[in-house]
């Protein structure tokens, strides 16, 4: 039986002390990878024939302001359908340079959320093969979801306080 002990023990044997941040936040496995091996460690959870991470669940981007110089999260969840066990591997990157490896070569399902993580963060994933936005319009010159605009415009005349309870 696959526990998070050893998928820890396998990757440490692999990676060494370059992953980081072990934590298991209601019971799912999460640590920190630098951006420039993530296809490694991707590559190696899927062909080892002990982990067998072979499913992308889900791949998004977190904006960390304060983290300057990794200000962009980019997080993968990982599901291993043999054992039903779930990983999650974070990889930052900074707003200057939002480059990384893209994971569609090894995962299909990696490319629309690619382009939403692109879409919405502005993530460049390197080596993706259509990366263009999927949500919002082509004209958009920023990044909807980045944290680095006000929640509402108080300039906007158009609309009653009282109706919204203030």
């Amino acid at each position: 039986m696959l526990t998070n002990e050893i998928i820890q023990q396998r990757l440490t044997e692999k990676f060494g002390d370059q992953l980081t941040n072990w934590e298991t936040p209601y019971g799912m496995l999460t640590f920190t990878g630098p951006k420039e091996i993530n296809l490694k460690v991707l590559q190696f959870l899927f062909d080892d024939l002990e982990l067998q991470f072979r499913f992308l669940t889900d791949l998004q981007a977190v904006h960390f302001p304060e983290n300057k110089g990794a200000e962009l999260a980019v997080v993968y969840h990982l599901h291993n359908w043999k054992d039903n066990i779930r990983i999650r591997f974070k990889v930052f990157t900074s707003i200057q340079e939002p480059d990384v490896f893209s994971a569609t070569a090894l995962y299909q399902s990696a490319n629309f959320m690619e382009r939403e993580t692109y879409d919405f963060f502005g993530v460049n994933f390197v080596g993706h093969p259509n990366l263009i936005r999927i949500l919002n319009v082509d004209e958009m010159d920023y990044f909807p979801l980045r944290k680095e605009y006000p929640l509402e415009d108080q300039t906007r005349v158009d609309k009653d306080d009282e109706m919204f309870g203030r």
